[in-house]
């Protein structure tokens, strides 16, 4: 059993400063089954703790582990520059989670603007380097429309290792299957920069759509483009299992 003093518990929920916090409580914001919550130093049990802020229901996590749909056209990145950031699509607290200078979750890898489908989001330094560390081979699935037809020799390749510009240690995915004249999935077990599209020009073909379905066991589901969710205490353990 774990306890936290409820001014505690909205501070590292990301509800703002100790002090936003202590406001919050004073001016009647918070409520816990149905009751307003008037003592901020009054001690409360966080595990499987629900609680309101503002008339939206919170469940209270020590860390965060989420799921987003990325739609195309947004960065990964916090001060994106060109295009939306991935983060304007959270609720504000899940962005100020823990305060300080790396306040919020944090995407778990990256996607190119142009690139949809599956991302991760922790607040968990351990987790996110179990998910991108090379050490560990966590598979990520990839749905890849090209330019220029594909034939059998490209696949052939792409699984036997292709030399990228940057890297003369040849590069393979752990699989690839044609699944139509332009289309292919493509799992791959590193995080290069630009890997797929590096990998797709390195055998003379182009990528012109790109979308990730996968990562370990995790699939979108039918979560909507743009929307998320949380990861299950089941979900994160399959993902972060050792493969």
């Amino acid at each position: 059993m774990s306890e936290k003093r409820w001014q505690d518990v909205l501070f590292s929920q990301g509800f703002g400063t100790r002090r936003v916090c202590l406001g919050l409580i004073q001016q009647g914001l918070v409520t816990h089954n149905g009751e307003d919550v008037e003592d901020p130093d009054a001690w409360v049990e966080t595990d499987d703790l629900f609680f309101t802020v503002q008339g939206e229901r919170w469940p209270y996590h020590d860390h965060a582990y989420l799921m987003l749909h990325k739609p195309a056209g947004t960065e990964c990145s916090q001060k994106a520059s060109l295009y939306p950031s991935i983060y304007t699509l959270l609720p504000s607290p899940l962005r100020q989670r823990g305060g300080g200078a790396a306040a919020g979750v944090q995407a778990v890898g990256r996607l190119d603007q142009d690139t949809t489908g599956l991302l991760i989001l922790s607040d968990d330094g351990k987790f996110i380097h179990r998910l991108t560390s090379p050490k560990h081979h966590v598979p990520k699935v990839y749905e890849v429309t090209t330019k220029h037809p594909l034939d059998a020799s490209q696949i052939e390749r792409l699984v036997a290792g292709v030399v990228l510009d940057d890297d003369p240690k040849p590069v393979a995915a752990h699989a690839a299957v044609q699944t139509g004249t332009h289309t292919l999935t493509l799992t791959l077990t590193q995080g290069k920069y630009h890997q797929v599209k590096r990998m797709l020009a390195a055998v003379s073909n182009r990528v012109e759509g790109l979308h990730r379905s996968q990562i370990g066991s995790l699939t979108l589901a039918d979560l909507p483009e743009g929307a998320w969710r949380w990861l299950t205490p089941d979900e994160v353990k399959q993902v972060s299992a050792k493969t």
